[in-house]
């Protein structure tokens, strides 16, 4: 390896993850979708939809700005979000980011519309290689969801409380 090595690559991951959780410190829930625990109508879609128990996750938070749409129903408030996670903390908890999942922060819901994974240790993808020898190197960095503004009522989360 010419620029590179995995001992490299941890180093960045273990500064990254120092970053997020001590420097950063936003913090999210992340509830994955259950799709087989949520019921679905004749054309696939789902009005009541089931989600695993929220995972606390650090990230970076980029959001957008409050926008106000007005139709026969009346105000709407919208905004849009992403939110950068560490691959590694994913992977390490065996989470799959997928759209229709939900994630909370600062008591808004925020429904995923988009995945991306495309930054790239070195620019190289360590699962798809050509030559036998570039599988040794170059790994994806960051996981990076956009999502929207969801009201809590229309993905059936509300917080429990607890009496006792």
């Amino acid at each position: 390896m010419l620029f590179g090595s995995n001992r490299d690559f941890d180093l960045l991951v273990n500064i990254n993850r120092e970053l997020l959780k001590d420097i950063v410190e936003q913090e999210v829930l992340y509830q994955k979708l259950s799709i087989a625990d949520s019921e679905i109508n004749l054309y696939g879609e789902s009005m009541q939809k089931s989600y695993f128990n929220a995972i606390k996750l650090n990230c970076m938070i980029t959001r957008g700005d409050q926008v106000i749409d007005i139709d026969e129903f009346g105000p709407n408030l919208g905004r849009e979000a992403s939110f950068a996670f560490v691959r590694r903390d994913l992977v390490d908890i065996d989470l799959v980011a997928e759209v229709g999942d939900i994630v909370e922060w600062n008591d808004d819901f925020y429904e995923v519309d988009t995945v991306r994974e495309n930054q790239l240790f070195f620019g190289k993808n360590n699962n798809y290689n050509v030559s036998s020898y570039g599988s040794s190197y170059g790994e994806s960095v960051s996981i990076i969801i956009d999502c929207h503004l969801t009201r809590a009522d229309r993905v059936g989360i509300r917080e429990v409380v607890n009496r006792y």
